[in-house]
């Protein structure tokens, strides 16, 4: 069995910010409001008119993490990449990114776990490398959220949540048991699906009943969210999930030395960080300018993290995240 590491790291948000006073322009919210429940300030959403979407988004910030790996496209082996929001309804992202690259004809690969995705998309091709399958593997988690909001106060405890981006990295194989991937969990608990989703489109709600009812006040194409609840179930499985790492490796908290959370709710972090008694230097939470970018928000909070030396050679690295379905999962890693 071979060891999996990253080896190239980017990341891509658009340049248009959207302020909480931006957003108290057009619906019944204010900053303070805001940022006292989720501990946003900005984010980024797609301006009107520009050519960005996930794949494009997923493209640019692919081209980055690639480049930063020593290497080409055509060094790719495989595809696997995580969204809610694709571009299309079929074909999925991973196709089109492929095209994007240039790209010889690898597979790709579609993940769609929301929150989860990225975790889910970085356990599937850490697992294609250490079966000797594929050399270099491409992870990519984009979203874009903006388009599919319901911009108005009837859906302003959503809304004011979600942000627009995208981040890569490249897998690649390594010989060396004690650098790299060391373990990745997964879980889900499907009884709960219905607290964090969007209902519409479904099989049961497609095109021809869509034709036909024509609603303008439908809310089942807007995501709803019980956020109590999903806050309530969110603390407990990170913290669940987070130790089931640890203890896989024989680690402590005290080992860890950057935490990357999905970026949901900064006082999910915050909680999450007091019961591992973690420092600020330990976590790395960008929520206050990207918001929750869902399949995005681990791997750009990542390379950003990388980016500003924040992880060097041998750390310990933990990813983690909970989302809609319900699933939730964590990466262990030595840098």
């Amino acid at each position: 069995m071979y060891n999996s590491r990253i080896t190239g790291l980017g990341y891509y948000v658009p340049d248009n910010v959207v302020t909480n006073d931006d957003l108290a322009k057009f619906m019944d919210t204010n900053d303070e409001w805001i940022q006292e429940r989720t501990g946003i300030k900005e984010r980024r959403w797609i301006k009107e008119g520009s050519d960005d979407s996930s794949s494009v988004m997923g493209a640019k910030a692919s081209k980055i993490a690639i480049e930063r790996a020593g290497l080409t496209p055509n060094d790719i082996d495989f595809i696997v990449f995580a969204t809610l929001s694709p571009d299309l309804y079929f074909p999925g992202g991973g196709v089109q990114l492929q095209e994007m690259l240039g790209m010889r004809t690898v597979g790709a690969l579609d993940v769609r776990n929301q929150c989860s995705g990225f975790v889910y998309a970085l356990s599937v091709a850490d697992q294609f490398i250490k079966t000797g399958m594929y050399k270099n593997v491409l992870v990519v988690g984009a979203e874009y959220h903006s388009s599919g909001l319901d911009k108005t106060t009837r859906g302003r405890g959503v809304s004011v949540i979600f942000g627009d981006g995208a981040g890569a990295a490249v897998l690649s194989r390594s010989e060396d048991p004690k650098r790299g991937i060391l373990s990745s969990h997964l879980h889900s608990e499907g009884k709960h699906a219905k607290e964090l989703t969007v209902l519409a489109p479904s099989a049961k709600h497609w095109v021809p009943e869509i034709l036909e009812s024509n609603d303008e006040n439908d809310e089942s194409y807007f995501p709803y969210m019980n956020g109590t609840f999903v806050f309530k179930n969110a603390v407990v499985r990170f913290s669940e999930v987070i130790m089931e790492g640890l203890k896989t490796n024989g680690l402590e908290a005290t080992d860890i030395d950057m935490f990357i959370p999905h970026q949901a709710n900064l006082r999910i972090t915050q909680f999450v960080q007091k019961k591992f008694r973690l420092s600020n230097d330990q976590v790395h939470s960008n929520i206050q300018k990207y918001g929750n970018t869902t399949a995005a928000s681990v791997i750009i909070a990542l390379s950003e993290a990388w980016e500003q030396g924040r992880i060097k050679d041998n750390d310990v690295v933990v990813l983690a995240a909970f989302g809609s379905g319900f699933t939730w999962g964590s990466v262990v890693m030595r840098w």
